[in-house]
Formats: C-alpha cells, structure tokens, sequence
C-alpha cells in the first residue's frame, strides 16, 4: 500500500506538473486567448479597411465634384469669351461698314463672307 510519504509525493509531482504545463502555456501564450485575440484583430481589421474604403470612396466623389465644378466654371469663361470676341468682331464689322458708307463706298463683302468670319 501507499504510504504518507508516497502520496506527498505524487501530490509534489501532480503539482510540479501542473506548474510546468502552466509555465509552458504562459511562455507560448494561451492558444484559445490568442484564437480569441485574432478573431478580434480580424473583426477589427475587416471593420478599418472598410472604414478606409468609404473615406476613400467619399475622397474621390469629392475631387469628381470638384473636378466638375472647375470644368463647368472653364466652360463658362470659355464662352464669355467667344461671346465677347464675337460681340467684337460684329462691332468692327459695323464701325467698317460705317467708315465705307461714310467714304460712299460699299463693303464687298457678301453676308455670306460675312458668315465665313463669324465662324472662322
């Protein structure tokens, strides 16, 4: 049979055993408080890059309208100025329309040269 001494010492093994394996999970870290730990990580990453996406998203619907807004305000000075260069070219027409008339002498130039320079 076992004696005192005997059980004290399967009780000193048991518990040195349990101390070495608690050692050893400390050491490597415990393997579900890291399952645990990265399966947060992963909702965490998955929540950040689609936090990413959408401000990226939004940059670039931004700039798209800020692009757009530039172009359309472009395309409004571009046509201010071809309606001013022809609002000039019809009053040079008609201040030379009247020096000749003034000279009696006629232009001649037909409405339809007259056409060709509106156009070129």
């Amino acid at each position: 049979m076992l004696g005192l001494f005997d059980t004290l010492k399967m009780g000193a093994g048991i518990a040195g055993g349990l101390m070495l394996y608690h050692l050893y999970a400390v050491s490597i870290g415990y393997p579900s408080a890291a399952r645990q730990a990265r399966a947060g990580y992963v909702l965490v990453a998955e929540k950040s890059a689609a936090e990413a996406q959408a401000a990226e998203m939004e940059r670039q619907r931004n700039a798209t309208a800020k692009a757009g807004e530039e172009h359309r305000k472009r395309l409004k000075a571009a046509e201010a100025a071809e309606q001013a260069a022809k609002d000039t070219l019809e009053t040079e027409i008609q201040s030379y329309e009247l020096q000749l008339s003034q000279k009696n002498r006629a232009c001649a130039a037909t409405a339809a040269d007259r056409q060709w320079l509106l156009r070129h």
